[in-house]
């Protein structure tokens, strides 16, 4: 099933399906840069709170899709606003998802997903909660790889229905996609056609953004930088707001630029307990916390409740988790690894 997207080989270019996994979301990019076209392209103030930004751009059935890698710089704080909202139908792109599924699995908010690398949270261990829904049918799940998943995201900023590429040609990863099996009109290769990628709300954690939603980022970026121009909406959550003129002052490292920006959220670690590059280093003590509470679905919604639908905001959770000097130990361990008497979770 591919809502959408023209299936009949009349391209010449010997389209046939590579996979049999469904399209969640349509590559019509025209329908897209019509949608893009109505967007607001002034430079206003977009400074809002998490449960503002959610309540008014995240909606049930809403497809979405998640910065950063892995538990490195994801957007907690707006993924837990999403849960305690009770957001529900929601599709979600899994390009290296491991706390922010978790997260989203936890609160029984998914219902489909496109996989690229989802239930593991790498060497920590599985999501038995998120595996168990995997496993019984409760999610519809797409599968793709890591690159054909960022690669999605570029061709929906470019704006283009879909990029040529090789990646998982001949692979069990293929059959279980929605890609097509085109052939190259210039030599005749076989290649995989990955369709474009537009969430309908992308949310993204920044090291730091001004008032008007420019976004600058230290270390790898992934896929942000294509994310943000592919989201319908995009609400970002900073570290810390700075001026416009500190942002002009340095114009090159603005890498989400503010149009792409609908909502703007300052939320000092608002990626814990993820990793924050050159910040705060991840929470592993309470990550395995997560895991254990998993174990027992009884135990696992106690703890949702406990630390998510029970707490009136991100800082409360914060507060819950060992608040401020909790917080700074990590800040150490990010700069100083191994030096003043911490161990690598933080522990004197």
């Amino acid at each position: 099933m591919r809502e959408g997207f023209n299936t009949q080989d009349d391209s010449g270019l010997g389209a046939q399906p590579l996979g049999d996994g469904q399209l969640f979301m349509s590559p019509d990019v025209d329908a897209a840069r019509e949608f893009f076209r109505g967007k607001s392209r002034r430079m206003e103030p977009k400074l809002t709170t998490v449960s503002e930004a959610v309540a008014r751009f995240v909606h049930d059935g809403d497809y979405i899709g998640v910065g950063g890698f892995g538990a490195n710089r994801i957007p907690t704080a707006l993924l837990h606003e999403v849960v305690r909202q009770g957001r529900k139908r929601l599709g979600l792109s899994g390009h290296t998802a491991t706390h922010d599924c978790q997260i989203l699995m936890a609160g029984h908010c998914v219902d489909r997903c496109d996989v690229a690398y989802v239930v593991g949270l790498e060497a920590r261990g599985l999501s038995r909660h998120s595996r168990r829904a995997f496993e019984e049918g409760r999610v519809a799940v797409t599968e793709w790889s890591n690159a054909a998943l960022a690669w999605r995201y570029k061709a929906a900023a470019m704006g283009v229905p879909f990029l040529p590429a090789r990646v998982m040609l001949g692979t069990d990863t293929g059959g279980r996609s929605a890609a097509m099996e085109i052939r190259c009109p210039f030599t005749g290769i076989r290649l995989a056609a990955l369709p474009a990628l537009y969430p309908d709300v992308a949310l993204v954690h920044v090291h730091r953004a001004d008032p008007y939603g420019n976004c600058q980022i230290e270390g790898i970026m992934i896929s942000d930088h294509d994310l943000a121009r592919a989201g319908r909406r995009v609400i970002v959550s900073a570290e810390r707001i700075i001026s416009n003129a500190e942002i002009r002052r340095e114009p090159t490292r603005t890498v989400i630029p503010y149009y792409c920006v609908d909502a703007v959220v300052e939320v000092p670690y608002g990626s814990y307990p993820g990793n924050m590059p050159y910040e705060y280093y991840s929470d592993e003590e309470h990550l395995q916390e997560w895991l254990r509470a998993e174990e027992d679905p009884e135990t696992l919604a106690a703890f949702v409740r406990r630390y998510i639908l029970d707490t009136p905001d991100f800082p409360a959770y914060l507060e819950l988790c060992g608040g401020i000097r909790r917080l700074q130990r990590l800040r150490w361990l990010e700069h100083f690894p191994g030096r003043g008497g911490l161990d690598r979770r933080g522990n004197c």
